[in-house]
């Protein structure tokens, strides 16, 4: 599907899901049942909506006109890297 078609189809089917919703509030079993089922294939189609629109939105970016440079991070000096080198566990004694 489309993103169109998906966002058109989404709309048709929250106006069923809100008549079916109106009628399980009047105690209608039936609506209640058809509610149910409806809010899955409802999430079913939210998902490829997410899907859709997400692909639509790479297809669709610019590129920025230019990066600036990150600054560098500062290497540890020689003697920081030999202090942590020291660093030893130390096993507890038995008895």
């Amino acid at each position: 599907m489309a993103l169109k078609q998906t966002i058109k189809a989404m709309h048709t089917h929250l106006d069923l899901l809100k008549k079916d919703l109106i009628k399980a509030e009047g105690g209608t079993k039936a609506a209640s049942q058809r509610v149910r089922t409806g809010t899955i294939q409802f999430a079913k189609l939210s998902k490829t909506f997410r899907k859709e629109s997400v692909k639509s939105e790479k297809g669709t970016k610019k590129k920025p006109a230019s990066k600036k440079a990150s600054p560098k991070k500062k290497k540890a000096s020689p003697a920081k890297k030999a202090a942590k080198k020291k660093v030893v566990k130390r096993k507890k004694a038995r008895r």
